[in-house]
């Protein structure tokens, strides 16, 4: 009777927590709403969130509180619970009766079996579930990470796009003023029509940006908008003027190929699925040939004959099924098992590498941007005043000047926004991913070890 398996009280959730906790990098808090009272709660806090300019750790907050696919991967910890729990139950005993007559003899039949080889098993059943379980807490624990990542890089996006769009309207205001300037020029006779055409050309392409950027910042914003889960009247959510300053120096990570392997998750996570899998080919060895197994204990009474008591014991005969196909396939999953976790290795090495050299060409060129361009940019234009206000050069001139010196600032921003897109591709680096290949192998179960799981 010792061994019943019982649910824990948060169904694998705190693991969860753990895992992420360390690799959040920001006071992030999950919660599952199991109740409806949780939801509640959920909106309390999303409310309160959302009531200000929502920062970056803001917006992934409100993304692992709101996110409706977050809260269905934590049902997986509920739905992966409850098959362990089975499987570390006794299995029920059987009882049949029978009453036959011959004449006035009447024979009862009663029996009481049970399955003695799913006991025999159920220890060895009990690990491989529960190996799948903390697989599962794994997988889950990815999936919160991508996601906080995905909405830190949909922050970045959107507050990016919205500074675009403030110097896009800049730009196409100076081209319009050009234009307007060259119509009125060309009317009384003091430019060309080739002169008046570029300037409207300049004005057209400025308009043209301007819709560009509007869109982009549509598609942004409801980007993050999905995953934080937002509808309604949350959809009009503030967002920040600008993005955060470019940090004074890069992160230095010497040794990225081994924190990488050290911490990545899905590392772990293939490293524990050829465990698993090595465990259920031992169980699959182990049945191989005794596959049902029953002791049962009999009594028959008739009134005209004493009483019949004993026991029986049942088993399959191997005679046509030896196991030995079983038995292949468990090895053939196995075999595919390690070459997976040795893939996952390799591609987690060149991933990082691959981000590392990302982030920081990004900081290179965000720098690049805000110490030389921008400030060479204004420096231009302050001598073009100066010119300007000496009658040195025309109108046109420092329209152009103003044009080109707004355009570098709309690069600076994508610069910075490329940086910052590029420290989360980094950090989700550094902890792995979530690829399809892994969501769609699972750890084998006892049922594809051993057959029927009740065998």
């Amino acid at each position: 009777m010792t061994g019943c398996a019982s649910f824990s009280p948060d169904g694998g959730f705190g693991a969860v927590e753990k895992l992420t906790a360390e690799r959040l990098g920001s006071p992030a808090q999950l919660a599952w709403a199991r109740q409806p009272e949780d939801l509640d709660r959920i909106d309390r806090r999303v409310g309160e969130l959302l009531a200000r300019p929502l920062g970056m750790d803001d917006a992934v907050q409100v993304a692992l509180l709101n996110n409706r696919g977050l809260q269905a991967a934590y049902a997986e910890l509920g739905i992966t619970e409850a098959e362990v729990v089975q499987a570390g139950r006794l299995p029920n005993p059987g009882f049949s009766f029978g009453r036959m007559t011959k004449g006035d003899e009447v024979e009862l039949e009663r029996g009481l079996h049970v399955n003695l080889a799913r006991l025999i098993a159920m220890p060895l059943v009990q690990r491989v579930e529960a190996r799948r379980l903390e697989q599962v807490r794994t997988t889950v624990a990815m999936q919160v990470l991508s996601l906080a990542a995905d909405t830190r890089k949909a922050w970045v996006q959107a507050v990016a796009a919205e500074e675009s769009v403030r110097y896009s309207r800049q730009v196409m205001q100076a081209a319009e003023a050009g234009a307007e300037l060259a119509r009125r020029m060309a009317q009384v006779g003091n430019f060309n029509r080739l002169q008046q055409a570029r300037e409207q050309g300049f004005y057209a392409d400025a308009a043209l940006n301007l819709a560009r950027a509007e869109q982009q910042r549509r598609t942004a914003r409801e980007r993050l908008t999905r995953l934080m889960g937002l509808w309604g009247e949350q959809t009009a959510f503030q967002l920040p003027e600008r993005l955060p300053d470019l940090p004074a120096q890069p992160r230095d990570l010497p040794e990225v190929e081994r924190t990488a392997l050290a911490q990545r998750l899905d590392v772990a996570a293939a490293r524990s699925g050829a465990e698993a899998t090595a465990r259920n080919l031992g169980l699959t060895r182990t049945t191989r040939f005794v596959n049902v197994l029953e002791l049962g204990l009999v009594r028959n009474s008739s009134n005209e004959a004493p009483t019949q008591k004993g026991w029986e014991i049942g088993f399959e005969l191997p005679l046509f099924d030896w196991g030995g196909a079983r038995v292949a396939r468990a090895e053939a999953v196995y075999m595919q098992a390690l070459h997976r976790a040795a893939e996952t290795a390799i591609n987690a090495r060149s991933e990082v590498r691959e981000a590392y050299g990302a982030y920081r060409s990004a900081w290179d060129i965000a720098k690049h941007q805000r110490d030389e361009i921008v400030p060479l940019k204004a420096r231009i234009a302050e001598e073009n005043l100066l010119r300007y206000n000496g009658m040195l050069i025309g109108v046109f001139e420092l329209l152009a000047d103003a044009r080109s010196q707004i355009a570098s600032v709309n690069g600076a921003i994508d610069a910075l926004r490329d940086y910052w897109i590029a420290q989360a591709d980094l950090d989700m680096a550094l902890v792995g991913k979530l690829s399809l290949s892994a969501a769609a192998a699972p750890v084998m179960g006892a049922a594809a070890a051993g057959g029927d799981p009740s065998h």
